[in-house]
Order: structure tokens, then sequence, then C-alpha cells
């Protein structure tokens, strides 16, 4: 009877401490990708003003992308950074992303997006990949 208390100690035991570990592997993983957005969307977030500038451009012309795109790219330079801020202090908590696409440079012809929302406009192109609008 003692030997039987053992033995399902040991099997319980055995079979809580391998549960977690399946888990580790994935968080760590999602540990490093938020502190790398995070960093990268605060030291980049600035190159939302030439990504706006050249999209709004190429879709209307110089006068609306160097007035329009210039407003456009600094109010989302200003999101882009506060949004690295929150992904690298939120880095710990496994959360979904926070901007899509997850750095400037991904997908550069598509508008940027925060906490899944889409913001309509007249300027506004969202692609395949982000089920837009």
């Amino acid at each position: 009877m003692n030997k039987n208390k053992i033995l399902a100690a040991c099997v319980l035991s055995g079979a809580l401490m391998t549960a977690p570990t399946a888990h580790a592997e994935s968080y760590i993983q999602g540990f490093s990708n938020k502190v790398s957005q995070g960093f990268a969307n605060i030291a980049f977030g600035f190159v939302e003003i030439p990504k706006n500038v050249i999209n709004i451009s190429s879709e209307q012309n110089i006068f609306v992308g160097m007035t329009w795109g210039l407003l456009r790219g600094v109010g989302h330079t200003v999101g882009r950074t506060l949004v690295g801020a929150a992904e690298l202090v939120t880095s710990p908590i496994p959360t979904s992303e926070f901007a899509a696409p997850a750095y400037v440079w991904d997908r550069f012809s598509e508008d940027s997006r925060y906490f899944g929302l889409h913001y309509p406009g007249y300027w506004t192109t969202y692609g395949p990949l982000d089920d837009g609008e």
C-alpha cells in the first residue's frame, strides 16, 4: 500500500513537471518577439513619416502626400512609438500583437493599424494579410 502511494506521487509529480515545459518555449519566443518589436517600434517609429508621404503621394499626388501624408505620418509616429513602449512594458505578459504590421518596414505599402482596429479614411489601405475592410 505504501509503495502504491509513492508510485502515484512520483507519476503525478512527473506529469505536473512536464506540462509547463511544453509552453515555456512558446512563452520565451513570444517574450523575445515583443521585446524586439518594442525596441524597434520605439527606435524606428519616425519611419512612419516618409512611409505615409510615399504611400499617399503614389495614390493621389505629391501635394496631398506632402501635406496630408506628413500630418498622418506624424500621428502614426506618435502612435507607433507609444505602442512600442507598451509592448516593451507588457513583454512578460502574453498578449496579442498591438500593431499590424508588427514592424514599420513590413508591408510598407499598407497603413499601420493599432490594437486590431480598422480606422476608416479615404487614403487608408489595408492588405489581405490583415483582413482589411
